[in-house]
């Protein structure tokens, strides 16, 4: 993710939940804050009711793979949590994946093919 640090503090995660708008679909729910800087910040939040350590470090690493496959399309200065339902348990990187990309169009941080020109 060369274009995006992680969010790692606890007091970050709560800023974004607590200034940020959320949204949500079948498999995550994603909250979004405009930082206004050249770099996005994002977190994966995956709890204990999506299942034992190892289907949550799964579920994590598809998360993270999906975005990152994404990264050159999302536009820049966002603070984003991306937070695992319990369905995305069983889900499949393809699911996932789908599901993400659904959720930043309806936050509107898919660039057109011409914004992505712009920010090379």
């Amino acid at each position: 993710m060369k274009h995006t640090e992680s969010l790692k503090k606890n007091f970050q995660f709560r800023y974004v939940y607590n200034k940020g708008k959320s949204l949500a679909n079948r498999h995550l729910v994603m909250y979004v804050v405009k930082t206004g800087k050249q770099i996005n910040h994002i977190g994966i939040s995956v709890s204990k009711k999506v299942g034992k350590s190892v289907v949550r470090s799964r579920v994590t690493r598809r998360i993270r793979e999906s975005y990152r496959l994404s990264e050159k399309e999302i536009a820049k200065g966002y603070d984003i949590v991306i937070i695992a339902r319990v369905f995305a348990n069983g889900a499949s990187f393809q699911e996932i994946d789908h599901s993400l990309k659904h959720l930043l169009k309806k936050h509107n941080l898919l660039l057109k093919s011409e914004e992505k020109e712009e920010q090379r």
